[in-house]
């Protein structure tokens, strides 16, 4: 399953769980997914939700004051990397509130980050459900705004018990689900970095009027 560095080519991915609780079982899928990203060749910036954490987005206070720090970090280590993994948990069948905000801060910048960069996300829930719904909820503005989402999301259910005493999963086929997965992705964002097809623009809206006020195009 493993690759040798001297097989792959420099690949750089921003890792984090979407979690702002300290024994997360978010952060411990995001840190297994570190950890096989690694251990296939790729580089890879760890992160907390908490470096980005944001008020709440206000234009007002973007027009007066510019970015909050936290805005200003995501983006800034959105811009360093080829690819993202984002582990995410549920609330109420959709993506976390403090993650949309950050989102919603960084969509502000131009051009826009997610614009063409490749995405893996991730979900684990003590639930049956696994925190599927919140994942597809999530998918909504990462490709609206022009980011490609990898198709094989990684939902763990049951995922307070679900993993063994050195952080893998103790199921070994569930292991060897989520390796293949992460590698695949792997081979995504290094083919599209290196062998690159060309997306000439992010348009918000198609078949509108132009006007200043709406217009977004990258």
């Amino acid at each position: 399953m493993e690759q040798s560095n001297a097989q792959r080519r420099t690949v750089r991915f921003l890792v984090f769980s979407a979690s702002l609780r300290a024994d997360s079982l978010n952060t411990r899928l995001a840190d297994l997914a570190a950890v096989c990203l690694e251990a296939n060749g790729g580089t890879v910036d760890r992160a907390l939700m908490r470096e980005f954490d944001c008020p709440s987005y206000n234009l007002d206070v973007q027009s007066g004051g510019g970015f909050p720090p936290g805005a200003d970090e995501l983006h800034r280590r959105l811009e360093a990397c080829d690819g993202f993994v984002v582990s995410s948990p549920e609330y109420n069948a959709s993506l976390p509130g403090v993650l949309k905000n950050a989102i919603d801060w960084v969509s502000r910048y131009q051009p826009q980050p997610f614009n063409e960069r490749h995405g893996l996300l991730l979900s684990a829930s003590p639930s049956m459900v696994g925190g599927n719904r919140g994942l597809w909820a999530l998918r909504v503005p990462f490709e609206h705004l022009g980011a490609r989402v990898y198709p094989d999301m990684f939902s763990l259910a049951q995922a307070h018990k679900a993993f063994d005493r050195e952080g893998r999963l103790a199921d070994p086929e569930l292991q060897e689900r989520f390796d293949t997965n992460i590698v695949n992705f792997m081979d995504l964002v290094e083919a599209s970095k290196h062998y690159p097809c060309v997306k000439r623009a992010w348009v918000e809206y198609l078949g509108e009027r132009p006007e200043p006020v709406l217009d977004r195009v990258e």
